[in-house]
């Protein structure tokens, strides 16, 4: 190719170039999406509409509303005698048993003294050395072994009601004389069976049971806190 047929850009060319492009990208940027995003909305409304039909069976189930009014007795009682709340879970359920064990511990809606609460996982070199030389099974049953005693309360969080180390974790603090809540989906699972107090959310999907375990952890802390302070 000949030097003299190769063009030099002028600023005029570049600035010309710029304001095409940003014209093309600004109508690409103002341009509504359809199909997917109608789509992905609607499913922002189902989902949502699940979560709150869950709930509203909730509302409507007298058995579960006198237990939870039950829990909340029971761990007023236990704070109030010198006594603790351990949390247990796995995974989503594991983040909600460390999460309402800080809303008793720290604080929920008042300025006030903590209460004496723990997730039983999140000393993470206890629950990998355990792990690796016992088994997982067992990382929240030798805890409670260790530091439950009678009168003491576990709160297991399982949504299918058949984690292993939760179960085995309740068989120890039975043997202690603990008192056994667990929170679980619809069935309960072989949990229902080793529990003083059964929270079963009416549903068997695990994203709608787990938006209903922590619901219903807000309000027994909101109503312990209120009894207490």
């Amino acid at each position: 190719m000949s030097v003299r047929n190769v063009r030099h850009l002028t600023f005029n060319d570049v600035w010309k170039s710029i304001c095409c492009t940003t014209v093309h990208f600004s109508h690409f940027c103002n341009t509504p999406f359809t199909g997917k995003k109608t789509n992905m909305q609607q499913r922002i409304k189902d989902i949502t509409s699940a979560s709150i039909n869950v709930k509203q069976q909730l509302l409507n189930d007298a058995t579960l509303i006198d237990t939870i009014e039950k829990v909340t007795r029971v761990i007023v009682d236990a704070f109030q005698n010198g006594n603790k709340v351990l949390f247990c879970g796995n995974g989503g359920s594991a983040a909600d048993a460390q999460h309402l064990a800080a809303e008793f511990s720290g604080r929920f809606y008042t300025d006030r003294n903590p209460l004496p609460s723990e997730a039983l996982h999140c000393n993470s070199s206890y629950m990998t050395a355990v792990a690796n030389d016992y088994g997982y099974d067992v990382v929240y049953s030798r805890i409670v072994k260790g530091t439950g005693k009678s009168g003491d309360v576990l709160v297991g969080l399982s949504t299918s009601g058949n984690s292993v180390n939760i179960i085995k974790a309740m068989e120890e603090a039975r043997k202690i004389g603990m008192i056994n809540v667990v929170l679980t989906g619809e069935g309960g699972g072989k949990l229902k069976n080793l529990c003083d107090y059964l929270i079963n959310v009416p549903s068997n999907d695990t994203p709608r049971i787990q938006e209903s375990h922590i619901m219903v952890g807000h309000i027994i802390c909101e109503l312990v806190e209120s009894e207490m302070f």
